[in-house]
């Protein structure tokens, strides 16, 4: 606001907006009908600094969302995910493989243990690639609108993506259709972290 300009509005006023550290200090109010600008209607130069003020106050929001956002793992004792299993082991062993405390990395709020330094640093390069899909818990269970513990045995990768299941006779069920089952998981999955994630 250029300097000794002073701002008035009219007497039907609500509710006071504060908007800090925006070129200094300013107070903005919503007027029941209108309110004036040194006694003249507002002008584009006003409407087009609303604009702006709207849109922070928008993106604010959404970074504030953002920050919020909540997360919904499967982990045990410390954090660790998958039973402490090393989660490259089923893409590079084609099988589990028990990790060590010694290797590790934390990602998504998980802990992952390693059976070697070399999984750990292929992990860290990729980790969204490795690490297990709908947060350590059931596919199969995902699909169905549900969230379900799952047992090492019953892995397997569809589409380059690590999935776990509640038993081998669950993962059975799962490849019936595993495409469809896939595709319903991840459409119910958002729904399950903002029921059940923290």
């Amino acid at each position: 606001m250029h300097p000794g300009v002073r701002c008035t509005v009219s007497e039907k006023v609500t509710t006071p907006y504060f908007f800090n550290n925006f070129a200094g200090f300013c107070h903005f109010t919503r007027a029941r009908e209108s309110y004036l600008v040194n006694g003249i209607k507002p002008g584009k130069r006003e409407r087009s600094v609303t604009r702006t003020l709207l849109h922070v106050f928008v993106l604010l929001a959404a970074l504030t969302g953002l920050a919020a956002a909540k997360d919904l793992q499967n982990l045990g004792r410390d954090g660790v995910a998958i039973q402490g299993y090393d989660p490259v082991s089923f893409f590079t062993d084609s099988q589990p493989v028990q990790g060590s405390p010694q290797f590790q990395s934390d990602y998504h709020g998980a802990r992952y243990y390693f059976a070697s330094a070399d999984h750990k640093a292929i992990f860290d390069k990729a980790p969204s690639k490795y690490e297990p899909q709908f947060g350590g818990f059931c596919a199969y269970g995902a699909s169905r609108g549900k969230t379900a513990p799952v047992k090492i045995e019953a892995w397997q990768i569809v589409n380059g993506r690590l999935l776990m299941q509640y038993d081998l006779g669950v993962k059975d069920e799962f490849n019936k259709d595993p495409q469809g089952n896939l595709k319903k998981a991840d459409q119910n999955w958002p729904g399950l972290i903002d029921k059940y994630g923290k």
